[in-house]
């Protein structure tokens, strides 16, 4: 008896401490599981309005960068080997499509983690006939190519870019997928109430004639049937006589009380349009981001401008 007795204890000891062991060895392997699946998504965009969509989808699931300097047109930005780094290191690359963003085919960037949010609408993109070389900003010199690339001032495409965020945003975390998709819903009836509005405001008077400043507003323009002629002015450009003498000859065809801006123009030059009978007005491309506000609070100024220019 007293032989039996001493050898249960000793098993369960056995047994007991077998048990222990492995529960020491599942807690770090859960919470290493858990810290992994929690881990926040890190997402790159090329321009601030993507940026602004997937901080609107993610929320804070994510981490959102858009690196691009205040003072600089990110489709011509060239970022430095820290920056590209930053980029190459993501979870999510967000592109704009249609060739914007010039450095990203210059530079090695992982497929996998590439999104192109205008591919699903290329048959809308917008081909122009010119080629101009001129300057503006700290990039120099450069040539406006002849693919449009402004895609999101089109409303209804600007959706579809969100929409593009949103799948691959529920790509890499399904078990947000339902939380990425209520977040998009409330952005597509915001972005689509504008792109409404806008169709009813050009629908008063669509043969109206407009001066833009430059070549960014096509999406615009198709997107709502604007009447539109484009010139090649910088806001703070000191303006020489043949460019006047352009806009005299857009002019004469084509007889615009509006020009249309992407940032607010020096006054000499707002002083001697009015001479003309041109009134100015600016409506804000926001590519990058704005030193006031968000993506939403300045397109519904260009709303109200737009308005001002069809009353």
């Amino acid at each position: 008896m007293t032989k039996k007795t001493q050898v249960k204890p000793l098993a369960e000891k056995r047994s007991m401490l077998f048990l222990a062991v492995m529960f020491l060895i599942a807690i770090p392997l859960r919470v290493q599981a858990a810290d992994n699946f929690e881990k926040k998504l890190q997402v790159y965009a090329v321009n601030y309005p993507l940026a602004y969509f997937a901080q609107r989808i993610t929320e804070t699931h994510a981490d959102v960068f858009f690196l691009g300097p205040l003072d600089e047109d990110p489709a011509y930005w060239m970022p430095d080997a820290k920056t590209i780094a930053k980029y190459q290191k993501a979870d999510l690359i967000l592109l704009n499509g249609a060739n914007y963003a010039k450095w990203v085919s210059k530079v090695s960037l992982p497929q996998s983690k590439m999104v192109d949010t205008s591919k699903r609408f290329k048959d809308r993109y917008i081909y122009t006939k010119e080629e101009l070389t001129h300057s503006h900003g700290p990039q120099g010199k450069h040539a406006h190519e002849n693919l449009a690339f402004t895609t999101w001032l089109d409303f209804s495409l600007a959706a579809e870019q969100a929409r593009a965020v949103q799948h691959a945003m529920g790509r890499k975390r399904p078990d947000l997928a339902s939380v990425f998709q209520e977040n998009f819903n409330r952005l597509y009836q915001e972005l689509t109430a504008i792109d409404t509005h806008l169709k009813q405001i050009v629908s008063n008077d669509p043969e109206r004639p407009l001066v833009v400043s430059h070549p960014i507003y096509d999406y615009l323009a198709q997107g709502y049937g604007m009447n539109i002629e484009s010139l090649h002015w910088e806001p703070d450009q000191i303006l020489d006589p043949a460019h006047w003498k352009e806009l005299r000859t857009i002019l004469s065809d084509h007889p615009a009380k509006w020009l249309v801006w992407e940032a607010p123009p020096v006054n000499d030059i707002v002083g001697r349009l009015e001479t003309m009978g041109l009134k100015s007005v600016v409506v804000l491309p926001c590519a990058g981001r704005p030193e006031k506000g968000d993506f939403m609070s300045v397109m519904h100024q260009n709303l109200e401008s737009i308005k001002r220019v069809y009353e």
